[in-house]
């Protein structure tokens, strides 16, 4: 085992559970240090994936800033123990729901949000009072040594620390028993995750991705471009809920091209490779994946490339449901349009396929936008605009079958890193027979007892 990995598992194993003072002493220590390594933060992102200033503030650094302000406001009521009724024949008694941490916690985070995806999760297990250790992605090495000199400068290692490295790395800690895992990343991954998980009987989150449609059935197509376009787009498209693909009537079509090629323009000028706010494809490996997606004779708008600066255009391209860049995840900026007839047959497209982390639905009448919303299971849904629900903490952020398991964000990822323990507690007066052998003669009475309770 690699001894810096040993030392780390075991001093953690061996810390005391972290109280409410430990906790918020914990997160200032971590806000603070956020606070002034931003500059090379915003360095370390720009050097992975070329990523915009303006959007490495507002989806990386802000985001967890914004997280760790939540959790400092209310963790001292999440932290409280939650009453609920307890049964009429076991009064007087007292039932409560204690939130407890589980103990050592390894999460594992991507490369599109390296900063973000890695931070949230850890500000969430701190909060439920663990201790963790974090993997970040080597796919993103800037923005992880970042990570470890942010980590290892603010917070004891007993409760924080970071492992940098590749597979081998992973899969020594994967070999150690851990009490919960947290991973954001692919399906294949997830699926090795889990089967490690599972020799130790460990509970896990998933957070992966899938093919997130967006739907079109508005009149107002330009709006819909518009908001369309920005959440492809942002990150260069390298987003887990960014739309995979748009279901539109062929009548609409044209209309809604035109308007996607004025806010191209808008957003990101003439050419768009010179654009400061337009970023980068990770690496060769995803470049060549990607390019290997786009068929000239399908673009509709797009499609340069420039492998030396890992560099594709933003790019929309005609499809249909056999077309090979429908059969997986895209992730990137390119954008298939797939022509359907009406709402019936979107909501049955959406159907025959996984069911995605995120779905978008453009659409004017409210009955339609109900028929979405009810007919259609998604990780997250938004009606008439693109990814913006995670910027809402109240709502719980997570996939559905191949999408992922668990949902996070805010109380929901203090809920989801602690134990919820049942306890009831009873007094000594008032004592009863009726559940004590023997039970002759009792039953009859038990259940008409038990219909006039119910």
């Amino acid at each position: 085992m690699d001894n810096n990995i040993a030392t780390i598992y075991t001093a953690q194993k061996g810390r005391k559970e972290l109280s409410y003072n430990d906790r918020i002493s914990v997160l200032e220590a971590l806000e603070e240090r956020i606070k002034d390594l931003e500059p090379r933060i915003v360095d370390a992102l720009k050097a992975d994936l070329r990523k915009p200033r303006f959007e490495s503030f507002l989806s990386e650094i802000d985001f967890c800033l914004h997280e760790i302000k939540t959790v400092k406001k209310k963790l001292k009521k999440w932290m409280k123990p939650r009453r609920v009724c307890s049964p009429l024949p076991f009064m007087p008694a007292k039932s409560r729901v204690h939130f407890e941490p589980y103990g050592q916690v390894l999460v594992i985070a991507p490369w599109n949000y390296p900063f973000q995806l890695a931070i949230v999760p850890l500000i969430g297990a701190i909060a439920a009072g663990n201790k963790v250790i974090l993997k970040p992605s080597e796919v993103a090495p800037n923005t992880s040594s970042i990570l470890n000199e942010l980590i290892s400068s603010a917070l004891d290692s007993e409760i924080a620390a970071v492992v940098e490295g590749g597979v081998d790395e992973t899969t020594e800690l994967l070999n150690l028993k851990f009490d919960y895992i947290f991973y954001t990343g692919n399906g294949h991954v997830g699926r090795i995750i889990m089967a490690a998980a599972a020799k130790n009987l460990t509970p896990l989150t998933l957070e992966l991705g899938g093919k997130s449609p967006a739907i079109v059935g508005t009149k107002n197509l330009d709006l819909a471009a518009k908001r369309i376009v920005w959440g492809k787009f942002f990150n260069a498209g390298q987003t887990c809920v960014a739309p995979d693909y748009v279901l539109l009537r062929k009548e609409d079509q044209d209309e809604f091209i035109n308007s996607a090629k004025k806010y191209l323009v808008q957003f990101y000028g003439d050419n768009v490779k010179n654009s400061p706010d337009y970023g980068r494809i990770i690496n060769e490996r995803h470049f060549d994946r990607l390019n290997a997606l786009v068929k000239k004779d399908d673009v509709l708008i797009g499609g340069d490339v420039d492998k030396s600066d890992l560099y594709i255009s933003p790019t929309f391209l005609k499809a249909n449901e056999s077309s090979e860049i429908m059969q997986d995840e895209i992730f990137g900026p390119i954008l298939p349009l797939v022509n359907i007839d009406n709402l019936d047959e979107a909501i049955a497209y959406v159907k025959r396929h996984d069911k995605p982390l995120a779905c978008y639905a453009f659409l004017d009448k409210t009955s339609e936008k109900n028929r979405v919303i009810n007919e259609i299971s998604s990780g997250g849904m938004v009606i008439n605009d693109t990814i913006i629900h995670l910027s809402n903490d109240q709502l719980p952020f997570g996939g559905v079958g191949e999408s992922g398991m668990g949902a996070y964000h805010g109380e929901h990822s203090f809920e989801l890193f602690s134990h919820r323990k049942s306890v009831m507690n009873r007094a000594f007066f008032l004592e009863n027979d009726l559940r004590y052998p023997p039970y002759s003669k009792k039953e009859s009475f038990i259940r008409k007892l038990m219909n006039l309770i119910s």
